[in-house]
């Protein structure tokens, strides 16, 4: 058993689901996941 993880665009999940398929892939784990970037966090230190 191998594990890939892969990070696609939304439009080309059809086009790998059947290249996956091809080559004898029968499931998979999709996790759809929004946002990007850095969080600015600002820390207040008392003194």
């Amino acid at each position: 058993m191998k594990k890939i993880e892969a990070i696609i665009k939304p439009f080309k999940m059809e086009d790998v689901k059947e290249a996956l398929s091809e080559i004898g892939v029968e499931g998979m784990t999709v996790t759809e996941v929004k946002g990007f970037g850095k969080k600015s966090t600002v820390y207040s230190l008392p003194r």
